[in-house]
C-alpha cells in the first residue's frame, strides 16, 4: 500500500465517527460502525477513490440480531465495515454507489432487510418463495 493510502486509511475511522481503530483479520482491516453511519461509510469511500466490492449479510446461529459487512478496495488494500442491524434495516447506498444495486436487491430478498428510501421490483429468487427465508434460518 502507498504512503498516500495510508494517510487516507488512518483518517476514515474519525470521518466515520469511530472510537474504534482499524483490525487486522483475514488479510483485510476492518471497522465496526452503527447502521446510521452507512451513507457517511458511501460518501467517504467515494471521496478517496475507493472501489465498492460488494456487501454480505448473515444472522449468526442463534442470535436475534443480523449484521450486513460492507467491503471496499482502497488502493489494493480490502477494507471491511461490520454493521450490526437488530432491526434488520439500513438505509440504500444505492444512489451513491450504482454498484450496490443487486447486491441490496438480493439481501432485501433473501433476508428481508430493509433499505429506507429504496424502491425496486422484488427478485424472486424461486416462484413461490417467502422474503426473508430462501436464505436464513428463523429464530426460534
Amino acid at each position: 500500500m502507498t504512503a498516500s493510502a495510508t494517510t487516507l486509511l488512518e483518517g476514515i475511522p474519525e470521518k466515520l465517527g469511530s472510537a474504534t481503530s482499524w483490525e487486522e483479520k483475514g488479510g483485510a482491516l476492518w471497522l465496526t460502525l452503527e447502521a446510521r453511519n452507512v451513507r457517511q461509510l458511501a460518501t467517504v469511500m467515494n471521496e478517496i477513490k475507493a472501489r465498492f466490492l460488494t456487501a454480505t449479510a448473515y444472522q449468526p446461529a442463534g442470535q436475534e440480531s443480523a449484521y450486513i459487512e460492507y467491503h471496499w478496495d482502497c488502493e489494493g488494500q480490502l477494507l471491511g465495515f461490520r454493521f450490526p442491524l437488530p432491526g434488520r434495516s439500513i438505509d440504500s447506498i444505492y444512489d451513491l454507489c450504482e454498484a450496490a444495486d443487486w447486491v441490496e436487491r438480493e439481501i432485501h430478498e433473501g433476508f428481508d432487510f430493509e433499505f429506507p428510501g429504496r424502491e425496486y421490483e422484488p427478485l424472486k429468487l424461486r416462484q413461490g418463495d417467502t422474503m426473508g427465508v430462501t436464505l436464513r434460518e428463523e429464530v426460534k
